[in-house]
């Protein structure tokens, strides 16, 4: 068995805002197993600034990987606690080699095209203009959930754009959530959530600065509308720190990006908690390419929520690599009639 890394950068067809700045390129790695004429993929979705794991000994330990990678998925996991992208990546990668199909990863009606994952619409923050042109695209594309970021721009155009959605839509039409990234400030922020809750809206995504927890604690517990932990979670490995997190903070749910937080098994860790807390959860992707977020939509439709997910985000490349997931009606679909183009595996 053999292992090899490649470094690979996507290009946003259009830089797209967030409260941490404007996104141009994504950069991402991936992990090809070989063993004898049998091949498997895993993807490394770092993202600089925000995955714990962005550190300038990165690359050294995606090699140090590739070459102990005889000593099997369970016990690379568990060294590679301070790097859950490549946690990942050894994941999906274990699990591509020995698969049926590389990217044929959890058989499903999924994967047969005989269901879907309801997913939200993802709408990028930019000037007022370039927000509501977004909206409108998304509405007519049959999103009935639609995710906005907000925090860069004055919040009092952030405020109007709700507005002009809820003058066309109620609650019953289009689930709203938001997305702070942080943006807001202790003292500000309860104050913030009430101007936010006039818009029915569905949840706030990490309304301040992760790491706060005595004052997310008291925001959870006054605030008027739910809020979601998101780049909280990132950087807590231990199971028994991550109940303790959950309990202290008790929010009302919790966003799950498999390559910040350790993977599959990560992921379940968070949810196994958070259920018996009753805390509500979903799955979004963290910008990877179609091969992550094959992966990462084929492990969430295993877990048969019934929650919109943040699984969008195919299209938002020029580069991307062809592959069968689909975007229809608000919906991500797998079309096993279409190939994937991976030269990795040529």
């Amino acid at each position: 068995m053999k292992a090899t890394y490649h470094k690979y950068i996507l290009n946003f067809k259009r830089p797209s805002g967030t409260s941490r700045g404007v996104l141009k390129t994504k950069e991402t790695w991936f992990i090809v197993i070989s063993n004898d004429d049998t091949k498997g993929i895993g993807e490394c979705g770092i993202l600089r600034t925000l995955s714990i794991d962005d550190r300038p000994d990165y690359e050294k330990r995606l090699k140090w990987t590739c070459d102990n990678i005889h000593l099997g998925e369970k016990t690379l996991w568990e060294a590679l606690k301070e790097f859950p992208s490549i946690q990942f990546g050894v994941e999906m990668a274990f699990k591509s080699l020995n698969s049926e199909s590389p990217f044929l990863l959890f058989p499903s009606f999924f994967v047969k095209n005989q269901d879907y994952i309801p997913i939200n619409g993802l709408i990028w923050m930019g000037d007022k203009e370039y927000m509501k042109e977004q909206i409108s695209d998304k509405l007519s594309q049959g999103f009935d959930c639609i995710k906005m970021k907000i925090g860069a721009i004055d919040f009092k155009t952030e405020l109007n754009l709700l507005a002009h959605i809820r003058e066309q839509f109620s609650a019953k039409d289009i689930e709203l959530r938001v997305d702070a990234n942080g943006a807001f400030t202790a003292n500000d922020a309860l104050g913030k959530l009430e101007r936010l809750a006039d818009f029915d809206l569905h949840s706030i995504e990490q309304p301040i600065k992760q790491g706060q927890y005595q004052s997310m604690k008291i925001l959870c517990s006054k605030t008027p509308l739910p809020i979601a932990l998101d780049e909280e979670l990132i950087g807590v490995f231990d199971v028994a720190e991550k109940e303790k997190l959950l309990r202290t903070v008790r929010p009302q749910y919790i966003i799950l990006k498999p390559s910040l937080i350790g993977g599959f098994k990560g992921t379940k860790e968070w949810i196994n908690i958070a259920e018996s807390l009753g805390i509500g959860w979903w799955i979004t992707s963290a910008l990877e390419s179609n091969i992550g977020l094959n992966a990462i939509a084929q492990f969430t439709y295993t877990l048969q929520s019934k929650l919109p997910q943040g699984l969008g985000t195919g299209g938002l490349y020029t580069n991307n690599f062809e592959s069968p997931l689909m975007v229809q009606n608000g919906t991500l679909t797998y079309n096993p009639a279409l190939d994937w183009v991976v030269k990795y595996l040529n």
